[in-house]
């Protein structure tokens, strides 16, 4: 039964994520040749599922039903739409996402995944269960525009909105500071965020960053005709075939329905009025703001990455002030899907290195010291 506007959900005894728990988490997804574990079978990834309709939330559109991915049909079956209020909305906008199992206060940061340029938080299907099975408390959150949030009241879905969405939907369900995971666009809504509302993020996850571009420019003054024939065309099959032809580095058995999941969400009634209301606002250009970015980065790429050039990999590393750089092989635009066992381990071995270093600074510390420190 899908959950909707619960104000929490039952906490689960699930021990605070550690180093060791890193560890095996990534380990158990790694073969002992170090090389990642092979993806699942398209026999058990994409095999038919029974899928009744009352499993899944009722706002979803119907085309749901005809998903035989058992990843997206298990993550589907936990969206759901929670209240967030803002300053630019009369009332309440119910946004979707999925939210942790275990929301009981721990030791690590709490971990918010985006998710790309119109897409949704079903992005996340295969790599959010690695990160739910490290212990970590992970949100995966539709950003406002895209995913499967109810926008009935067509609010603006500009930057200024997105950013605010995310800001409101922060401070009344997460309301401490926050790890956050940017792919594609999604890193540029990361930037603008942390550089907005720094105390909000304690660091930052870019994934095959679309941080350069200058976004559409201003198209207010463009007959509204041009931005819908746009959309129309972003929304045909054609399209969503080739770009998701393009993301990939290997054509998946399951191909046409990861093409299925990433439309999803196109079939709401508001999404070209959504999507429209961003393009002719302008877009993303946060060209100014990423060597603002204070935090501490992890910048993620796909060797092979069609879309971006691994160029702009090496180019983001360097403008940022304290980032990592760590490349998936064999592997194209889009790591947490094409690749999620590796992309999961990339991600939890930088969440867990400051204990690695926590506790390199302890075993350097005088015997007589140590004792006194655990003991506080």
């Amino acid at each position: 039964m899908p959950l909707l506007l619960t104000p929490s959900l039952p906490a689960l005894p699930l021990p605070a994520p550690s180093r060791a728990r890193f560890r095996v988490a990534a380990s158990a997804e790694v073969g002992s040749t170090g090389r990642a574990a092979p993806a699942p079978t398209s026999a058990s990834a994409s095999a038919p599922a029974p899928t009744p309709a009352k499993d899944f939330p009722p706002f979803l559109p119907r085309a749901i039903e005809r998903i035989r991915d058992r990843a997206a049909i298990r993550l589907a079956r936990r969206i759901e739409r929670v209240p967030v209020q803002t300053g630019f909305s009369k009332s309440p906008i119910q946004s979707s996402c999925v939210r942790p199992l275990n929301q009981q206060q721990q030791s690590s940061d709490p971990v918010v995944l985006l998710h790309g340029f119109d897409s949704s938080c079903l992005e996340w299907r295969y790599t959010y269960p690695l990160l739910e099975e490290a212990g970590l408390e992970a949100w995966a959150v539709d950003i406002l525009g895209w995913g499967f949030s109810d926008l009935v009241t067509r609010p603006p879905c500009d930057i200024a909105s997105k950013r605010e969405h995310l800001y409101q939907f922060w401070r009344t369900y997460i309301k401490r500071p926050m790890v956050l995971v940017g792919p594609s666009l999604g890193a540029a809504v990361a930037i603008d965020f942390a550089v907005n509302y720094p105390e909000a993020v304690s660091k930052l996850i870019f994934i095959g960053a679309s941080v350069y571009a200058e976004g559409t420019k201003d198209m207010t003054r463009v007959p509204k005709f041009v931005p819908y024939a746009g959309v129309f065309v972003l929304k045909s099959l054609p399209l969503r075939l080739f770009a998701t032809r393009l993301a990939f580095n290997t054509i998946p058995d399951g191909f046409f329905d990861w093409v299925q999941i990433g439309r999803l969400h196109c079939l709401l009634p508001w999404w070209e009025d959504a999507t429209v209301n961003f393009m002719i606002t302008g877009g993303y250009n946060v060209l100014n703001q990423i060597k603002q970015v204070k935090q501490k980065c992890l910048v993620l790429w796909g060797e092979d990455d069609g879309i971006i050039s691994n160029k702009e990999a090496y180019r983001l590393q360097q403008e940022l002030p304290s980032a990592i750089l760590r490349q998936v092989g064999q592997c194209g635009h889009i790591p947490h899907v094409e690749k999620p066992r590796e992309a999961a381990k990339h991600l939890l071995d930088f969440l867990g290195s400051d204990n690695t270093e926590k506790a390199d600074q302890a075993s350097s510390l005088s015997p007589n010291l140590v004792p006194m420190l655990s003991s506080r």
